[in-house]
Order: C-alpha cells, then sequence, then structure tokens
C-alpha cells in the first residue's frame, strides 16, 4: 500500500466553545446496504439525513446494533484506529443475536479506514480524538415483522471530531448502587444496541434527580454488574477485580485493553463474581472506576447504598486508576509501543 501524505487537522475550536462529545459529526460517512439475500457496493458520502419507510423494522422492533471506537492522530500526522478488528467482531456478534444480517469483516473494516481517510483533516490533535459508530439497522418495510428478522439492512459508519474529556480535570463520579433491577435482559446484556442503553436511561435520570448520582451500577440479587454505559472496577495496588464475563453484560473492548495492560504491568487480574458487600468493604482502602470508550477510565468517589453514602478510598481519583488510564492512553497516543497490535493505521 502506497504511504498517504500526511493530512493536518483542522485548527480546533477554542477551549470555551468545544461541542459537547458526540454532538458533531464530520463531513463524510460510509453506507453499504443489505437487500435480496446480499450486501451492496459500499461508499463514502457526505453525512446528510437518511431516509427510512415509517414501517422500517428498527423503528417497531429495535432491530438496531452499533459500536464506539476512536482514531487518533500521532505526532508524526498519521491516523490510527484502535482495536478495530475487536469492534468488528463485537459487531458481527450483536448482528446474530439481533437475526440481522451480518456484516463481512472486511467490508467494514474497508469503510471504517476509508471514512477514516476522507475526513483526515477533521480529526483533531491528542487529547483529542475521532469518535466513531458504525451502526447497523434492519429496514424492512413491515409492521407486522413482530416475530420476522429483517431481511433488509442499511450499515452506517458515522465519525465524529471530540475533543478532551477531561477538560476541567477528572473528577470522581458518584454513582447509585441498585441491588434490585437488571440492565437489561440476561441473554442480551452482551449485545451493544440501542434498547439495552434506554433500558438504563430512567433509572439513571431517578437517581440523579434522587441522589445526586452520575451513573447506577446495576446489581441484580446483590452480585455486582456494569453501569447504564461502562463496565466496573475495584482496583487498588497490584490488584484488579471485575465481573467474569458472562452474556448479560456488555464484553467492553476498553476493559479487555485495560486488563490486559494491567497483567502486563503486573498486576494480579481477577475476573469473578462478587457481592455489593464486598464491593463496599473494598472502597474502604480501595479504589473504584468505570471504563468505556468515550473516557477510557474513570474514577468513582461515592457509592450510595440503601439510604447511605461510601466514600471510596479518599473520595478522589485514586492513583492505579490514573496510572492505568494514562498507560492505555499513551499507547493510543503512540506514545508507548503497542505490544499487542491494537492499531491500526488508515
Amino acid at each position: 500500500m502506497t504511504a498517504q501524505p500526511a493530512t493536518p487537522p483542522a485548527p480546533p475550536p477554542a477551549a470555551e466553545s468545544r461541542p459537547a462529545f458526540g454532538t458533531v459529526l464530520a463531513s463524510r460517512m460510509g453506507v453499504v446496504r443489505f437487500a435480496d439475500g446480499q450486501w451492496g457496493p459500499a461508499a463514502v458520502e457526505a453525512t446528510a439525513p437518511i431516509t427510512l419507510s415509517p414501517a422500517a423494522h428498527v423503528l417497531h422492533y429495535s432491530s438496531t446494533c452499533f459500536e464506539g471506537l476512536k482514531a487518533y492522530r500521532w505526532t508524526d500526522g498519521s491516523i490510527n484506529v484502535f482495536r478495530l478488528d475487536k469492534h468488528i467482531a463485537r459487531m458481527r456478534q450483536s448482528a446474530r443475536h439481533l437475526v440481522l444480517p451480518e456484516p463481512d469483516a472486511g467490508t467494514l473494516d474497508r469503510l471504517v479506514r476509508e471514512v477514516c481517510r476522507a475526513v483526515a483533516g477533521e480529526v483533531p490533535e491528542a487529547p483529542g480524538a475521532l469518535y466513531l459508530r458504525p451502526l447497523l439497522m434492519g429496514t424492512l418495510a413491515n409492521i407486522g415483522a413482530a416475530a420476522t428478522p429483517s431481511g433488509e439492512a442499511t450499515l452506517l459508519v458515522l465519525a465524529s471530531p471530540v475533543w478532551d474529556y477531561f477538560a476541567g480535570g477528572m473528577k470522581p463520579l458518584r454513582i447509585f448502587v441498585d441491588d434490585q433491577n437488571s440492565r437489561t435482559a440476561s441473554h442480551l446484556g452482551m449485545v451493544k444496541t440501542g434498547g439495552n442503553y434506554a433500558a438504563a436511561m430512567k433509572p439513571t435520570l431517578d437517581a440523579r434527580t434522587r441522589h445526586g448520582a452520575d451513573q447506577v451500577l446495576f446489581c441484580p440479587g446483590g452480585s455486582v454488574q456494569e453501569t447504564g454505559a461502562a463496565n466496573f472496577l475495584l482496583l487498588r495496588e497490584g490488584r484488579i477485580l471485575t465481573r467474569s464475563l458472562d452474556p448479560s453484560f456488555l464484553h467492553g473492548v476498553t476493559r479487555d485493553s485495560l486488563l490486559t495492560l494491567a497483567a502486563d504491568l503486573g498486576y494480579t487480574v481477577e475476573e469473578r463474581v462478587f457481592t455489593v458487600r464486598e464491593m463496599l468493604d473494598w472502597a474502604r482502602t480501595g479504589e473504584a472506576a468505570l471504563s468505556g470508550t468515550a473516557a477510557v477510565l474513570t474514577g468513582v468517589g461515592t457509592l450510595i447504598h440503601d439510604g447511605q453514602e461510601y466514600p471510596v478510598g479518599g473520595g478522589d481519583v485514586g492513583p492505579e486508576t490514573r496510572r492505568l488510564r494514562s498507560a492505555l492512553v499513551a499507547i493510543q497516543r503512540g506514545e508507548s509501543a503497542d505490544r499487542h497490535g491494537w492499531l491500526s493505521r488508515v
């Protein structure tokens, strides 16, 4: 492949006027459609509204899944996508669970790279990035298809320039612990579908109103699981504890990356079921954090459970959380060696 000349980034907006995460789309998007049993040609087009039948399957039966990943501009001007193969594999898995047409891995890989190249001038310099949102949806026009999979689909790849998630500095989160409810249907928790996020929205907003919480940690039956939008980790010097994988919650790519990196750094990583009581005991002297694509790793300062507030460690973002986040971000930005082959140059 012939090396592409580096495309300089557009001047960033002033810090005080930078838009919120995900609210601005880049000028181009990828599009490919499935009909008559096969995928059509993929194309990169101007970002614009799309046309859907009001009877489209996705609007009535939530036949949709998506991914969220980032591309980073390195100091040499190159654009590099973080863990593209892992996100493609998870999207294909989500499509299978929702009985949607499964995107071809090679086609999706090429389309993501082509979108990145098309909007290379819109990729911010560090600490910004290009957030990428592949979106698959069923478009069969049939309001009677509640028990029938959509035989037509559209796959989009959206891009959004995003800036420093912690522009005002990292702030510890307040987390409400819900030990009664599940975030999702237990067999669909590992699927990245919009309905799972919708299910968590009202409990999260209620916790924000009643307790001043930022997120809800769902712990059905007293067993710690995940929040509405992130995986949950307990940390202390040399040790990490997190829920072992099962179909009831999302298998986060950032979670996987952090656990792999932690093992490289000499941490003992435990993946197992643990209870709210064990978590609260850990919190007295340890750390807690949420992991996800947007923020990478965010410290928890307070757990709210059964009418009481429990400070996590000293109530601030802990040193292990900061250390792990910094180590992963350095790899993403090309400041540290990528020993696991996580980055794909576009």
